[in-house]
């Protein structure tokens, strides 16, 4: 219908913006104090894109995106994930060329998938985003880790695990191709269809199956860490020292590969439990290869993506939001016309100092004016009429406190709001 919205898309109301505000704010301070600076993508790009950087083996590109042609008949896809859109803007724009490391943020990112909706997650959803470039080094993954703790933090989310895991390097992951399609392929007949497509193409995502039954097979499944070369092992060691170090608390998960196929060496993810169930607030990792793979220079990177609606859910189920403020600092309510004359002159006045007020626009009766400012909880009260239009000495009502004073027009312009 057209007064509904469309299945897995939301509404952020009046009533609720101020939260999103509140973890906007967060998420910019967090990144302005690591020196991330903000980038915005466009909400559609080349189908190609996608196809390249995110994989095709994935169930994103095969199942999840929404793809169209346009009137000039090019493949267009609203975009699934932030960081493909990243690195076109930065090979496109030449920022590859400036000085490295470039570090770069995005916020309230629309991301689209055609799937089920799921808890805090919705097929229209939004991502703070982190992307590092030009590091090969696992200080610049401890730093991107390090935004993702301090926001979430910040936001008094508790019950909080950082899982983390190393998938290796190229060379790593041919070697454990083939120790995990040696294990796998006896067993075979045993996993689900999606997981018997994978065999040949991408094994690795056969660790991500969430189907009970193939669980079970993987039980005894070779680790990763059996494969690993050298360089990739030291890189791990080096992460985990340095996670140590800020005394960041960390488990060691050597089935978390993430769902996107660039990524590469660390991987990592915070997750809670709610209602029994393991749900992903956050989720990223490196992927040096990707920039290449694109078009650009071989340059490294790491990023991380965050729910932004996940972590707003869990945030109120954990009464950790502030609450809803009044939209005003001040509200004036008038009697007569020159009163209401006199209001709007004020209300310009006291805006242009940073005051947040407003007066009566719906020719409401004094009862009525104050009846609406406390449904707005407006914390104070200016009341006008003729005779204090006379005088020059206001009405003024603290709500809060439920005490009256006289002011007059200076005292007003003095005020601490």
């Amino acid at each position: 219908m057209a007064t509904q919205a469309p299945k897995g898309t939301k509404d952020v109301l009046p009533q609720v913006s101020g939260q999103w505000q509140h973890l906007e704010a967060i998420c910019r301070r967090h990144a302005a104090l690591a020196g991330f600076r903000e980038i915005r993508t466009p909400a559609f790009e080349h189908t190609e894109l996608f196809l390249r950087g995110v994989g095709d083996t994935t169930d994103v590109v095969q199942k999840e995106m929404y793809t169209f042609n346009d009137k000039g008949n090019r493949s267009i896809t609203l975009k699934p994930e932030g960081t493909a859109g990243v690195v076109r803007a930065l090979i496109e724009s030449g920022l590859v060329a400036e000085a490295m490391p470039q570090k770069l943020y995005y916020l309230n990112c629309p991301v689209f998938r055609y799937e089920n909706p799921q808890s805090g997650r919705l097929r229209e959803h939004h991502q703070f985003g982190i992307e590092a470039f030009g590091s090969a080094s696992p200080y610049m993954d401890i730093d991107v880790v390090s935004v993702a703790m301090g926001v979430l933090k910040d936001m008094g989310l508790k019950n909080l695990s950082l899982n983390i895991n190393t998938i290796g390097c190229p060379e790593c992951r041919k070697v454990y191709h083939k120790m995990l399609r040696d294990y796998i392929e006896p067993r075979l007949s045993n996993f689900c269809k999606t997981c018997q497509e994978r065999f040949e193409k991408n094994p690795l995502r056969i660790l991500d199956c969430k189907v009970d039954e193939c669980q079970k097979q993987l039980e005894e499944v070779p680790s990763i860490f059996d494969a690993l070369c050298d360089d990739c092992r030291e890189h791990f060691e080096t992460f985990k020292r340095l996670l140590e170090m800020r005394g960041f608390k960390y488990k060691v998960d050597p089935r978390i590969v993430r769902g996107l196929d660039y990524y590469t060496r660390t991987v990592f993810e915070f997750v809670t439990e709610v209602d029994g169930k393991s749900l992903t607030i956050c989720g990223g990792g490196r992927y040096d290869g990707l920039v290449k793979t694109i078009g650009g220079p071989a340059l490294p990177g790491v990023g991380f993506g965050m729910g932004m609606e996940r972590v707003l859910m869990l945030a109120q189920a954990q009464d950790a939001l502030p609450q809803e403020k009044s939209p005003y600092d001040l509200y004036i309510c008038t009697m007569g016309d020159r009163a209401r004359d006199k209001a709007f002159e004020l209300c310009a006045l006291l805006r242009s100092k940073g005051v947040r007020v407003d007066a009566d626009t719906m020719g409401r009766s004094l009862k009525a004016q104050f009846k609406y400012s406390g449904k707005l909880s407006v914390p104070k009260v200016l009341v006008i009429g003729d005779d204090e239009l006379e005088s020059g000495v206001y009405k003024m009502r603290d709500m809060e406190k439920g005490e009256e004073s006289s002011i007059t027009q200076s005292q007003l312009f003095e005020m601490q709001f």
